[in-house]
């Protein structure tokens, strides 16, 4: 019979800020995000596609924080409901929806009401924000109230024999469990002695383990952990989103979550496994950001250069990098692809962007010559 975390104790007295950690296997990660933090506002200080650059960090973090739960969201829809709050001109605006307005709802009221307490009202608004346009698999649902008197479980497996991952605490004793997670986070914001990395770790453990709600909690957790980082620093956290980073390593998240709500009051392991994400999540918005830097400089050093269309189509894929960047450098072949123009003419863009100096010929000959930008 598995024993969990909250059965350690007398579940009506258990006051969960005993929480413990080991300082030697935390306080190294805390300091070393932080200074990556001070970087990434220092690199962005006078970015003028901050705003830009804004909302394609509170997009993704959307959209991946609801694919964590194997939910799939109109993109398009929600980057034009989180534009227009954030005062950004879309080229093509596309409508939103009652879903796309309901999220963006949640994210900014998280991100822009930092100062503003938590209480029991503000999650369950965020809750009838999460559901705001039901359909079928809403209509048994609670939305925007606490879950009721049924076992709440997480079950993988066969009927006959299923897999518990998770049983939730028991709903008698919820309310006040739930208003002493509030008071802490509003009073443990001012805890000088407390990092603010490792409050928003335990931020997201203890409330994911309550799981008030029948659905959302995950997402309401993650919203959570955005705010308690935003409490730390309101303009960092609008330049590196976290549910990308737990995405990627969606398996490793359950499964820590799953080893830390069965052992003991100690959460080092958890701790350790939030702050190598959220260190994880920093470092890719730095290279987001180095990325962005670099392509300004290249555009500005040939600002006045007379380019075919498919040329700088080109230009921009390689300076934008990422999966569709051709980090190992683009051929021939991929640019006749790429610019849609014939093999003779591929050829002849890739010859003369390397007379300009936008482009450097890499090792190789033949049909294994590879182009990359060059370095400014």
């Amino acid at each position: 019979m598995k024993e969990w975390i909250w059965q350690q104790v007398e579940w009506n007295t258990f006051n969960w800020p005993e929480f413990s950690w080991s300082d030697a296997m935390i306080l190294p990660k805390t300091w070393l995000i932080h200074q990556k933090i001070g970087l990434l506002l220092g690199q962005t200080s006078h970015d003028p596609q901050q705003a830009q650059q804004s909302l394609d960090t509170l997009l993704a973090n959307l959209v991946a924080s609801s694919a964590i739960e194997n939910e799939t969201l109109n993109v398009y829809s929600l980057r034009s409901s989180l534009a227009r709050r954030l005062g950004v001109t879309l080229e093509q605006p596309y409508a939103s929806s009652d879903r796309s307005e309901g999220l963006a709802n949640i994210m900014l009221d998280a991100l822009n009401n930092v100062q503003q307490p938590l209480t029991l009202s503000r999650l369950l608004q965020w809750h009838q924000w999460l559901f705001n346009e039901p359909d079928w698999t809403t209509q048994r649902m609670r939305i925007g109230s606490l879950r009721g008197k049924e076992p709440m479980q997480v079950v993988s497996g066969r009927i006959d024999r299923p897999i518990i991952h998770f049983e939730a605490p028991p709903r008698h004793g919820l309310e006040a469990q739930l208003d002493a997670f509030i008071d802490w986070f509003n009073v443990s914001r001012d805890d000088s002695l407390l990092d603010p990395l490792v409050r928003a770790g335990i931020v997201h453990f203890w409330f994911v383990t309550l799981h008030p709600f029948d659905d959302g909690n995950g997402r309401i957790t993650r919203t959570l952990t955005d705010l308690a980082l935003a409490q730390m620093d309101s303009q960092s956290i609008r330049l590196y989103a976290m549910s990308p980073a737990i995405l990627q390593k969606r398996k490793s998240y359950y499964d820590i979550l799953e080893q830390s709500q069965q052992g003991s009051l100690d959460i080092s392991n958890w701790l350790v496994w939030f702050l190598d994400t959220l260190l994880e999540a920093v470092e890719q918005a730095l290279q987001r950001v180095s990325l962005t830097i670099q392509k300004s400089r290249f555009w500005q050093y040939f600002a006045q250069l007379e380019l075919h269309e498919g040329q700088r189509k080109v230009l921009n894929r390689l300076l934008d990098g990422g999966e569709n960047g051709f980090a190992h450098g683009i051929s021939a072949s991929q640019y006749q692809k790429v610019a849609k123009v014939s093999k003779a003419t591929a050829t002849r863009h890739l010859t003369d962007l390397v007379e300009k100096g936008c482009l450097i010929k890499l090792a190789g000959g033949g049909r294994n010559t590879r182009y990359q930008v060059n370095q400014f």
